[in-house]
């Protein structure tokens, strides 16, 4: 099976009432874990690919990492870009064989993130890519990503229609209270989703594929691993998995998933490398890597995503 674009797996999943997880690949492991879990449960599934991982393991070697991962497994992949800066970044997806690119063009002013947004569409339309863009700004900090809590701002609904409309984007992502990165809010603060303006954006735009970024949950069994074999980690407090099932019963088809797999990784090779201190070989403790990632993965798309059985 090639590649594919999430256009009929958005319009499945906003028919079946369920989302698709997007969840965020660096290596060779993560790849795995995360495409093994979806084989094995029947669920299409979204790869997608930061500017860091892009720096950090290359573009051609990921996205040969995810061609190798079609061979393996019979289920739906669309490869995407997550948090294209600008056009050019887009442009170098696009033309190397992502599906979707995503460019984030909402630091800039309502007009300039529409003209941005629809250079993009116009490009990659051509090409047979969709484009995911972002209305309002989520706090946090992840890869690339940096805005502080005063920077943050909620989608407007009354902008969605005209932005949509000018620009031909394929699907947006909405602030409506997630956050980027493991630290999401201070001890003691309530995660809190607005789901007032997801239902006010989904009756302006019906049958619109809507995406939350920034939705990792944070498992707090992951972090305790990590603080038991050595960590630091402060608590971590994720967005629950009660208001990310609401959200993907409603208009959202897509919800971005990245920490979660990091700390999954992380705890499996510290399990590893505390339970035998002299181990040298990665494949060993790599191996207890994956095997987190995957055991999260499947827990994801069974009980928060709603994918299993979808493909």
């Amino acid at each position: 099976m090639a590649l594919v674009t999430t256009k009929e797996m958005f319009e499945k999943a906003y028919a079946g009432g369920y989302a698709i997880g997007a969840f965020n690949v660096n290596n060779m492991e993560i790849v795995q874990g995360i495409t093994e879990a979806a084989g094995a449960l029947k669920s299409p599934v979204i790869l997608q690919v930061s500017a860091g991982a892009r720096k950090y393991a290359n573009h051609n070697y990921l996205v040969k990492l995810v061609e190798a991962a079609l061979l393996e497994n019979d289920i739906p992949i669309a490869l995407h870009l997550d948090h294209g800066a600008d056009f050019e970044i887009c442009k170098s997806c696009i033309d190397g064989g992502f599906t979707s690119v995503m460019i984030d063009a909402s630091h800039y002013s309502f007009n300039e993130n529409i003209e941005i947004t629809r250079k993009v569409v116009d490009y990659a339309h051509q090409k047979g890519v969709v484009v995911e863009a972002e209305l309002g700004q989520l706090s946090g900090i992840e890869d690339d990503v940096k805005v502080s809590a005063e920077e943050a701002s909620y989608t407007h609904p009354d902008e969605v229609e005209e932005f949509v409309d000018k620009t031909g984007v394929d699907s947006l992502a909405i602030a409506i209270g997630t956050s980027h990165g493991a630290f999401k809010f201070k001890p003691g603060q309530k995660p809190q989703l607005r789901f007032d303006i997801l239902d006010e954006v989904s009756k302006r735009l019906p049958n619109f594929p809507i995406v939350l970024h920034g939705a990792s949950s944070v498992s707090q069994e992951y972090v305790k691993i990590i603080q038991q074999n050595g960590g630091k980690l402060e608590d971590a407090i994720g967005i629950p998995e009660d208001m990310l099932r609401q959200a993907a019963r409603s208009a959202v088809c897509k919800i971005n998933i990245d920490s979660d797999l990091r700390l999954a990784m992380t705890a499996g090779v510290r399990q590893a490398m505390f339970a035998n201190p002299a181990a040298f070989d990665p494949r060993e403790y790599l191996k207890v890597g994956r095997e987190n990632v995957k055991a999260l993965v499947e827990h994801k798309i069974k009980n928060v995503l709603g994918s299993e059985n979808k493909a």
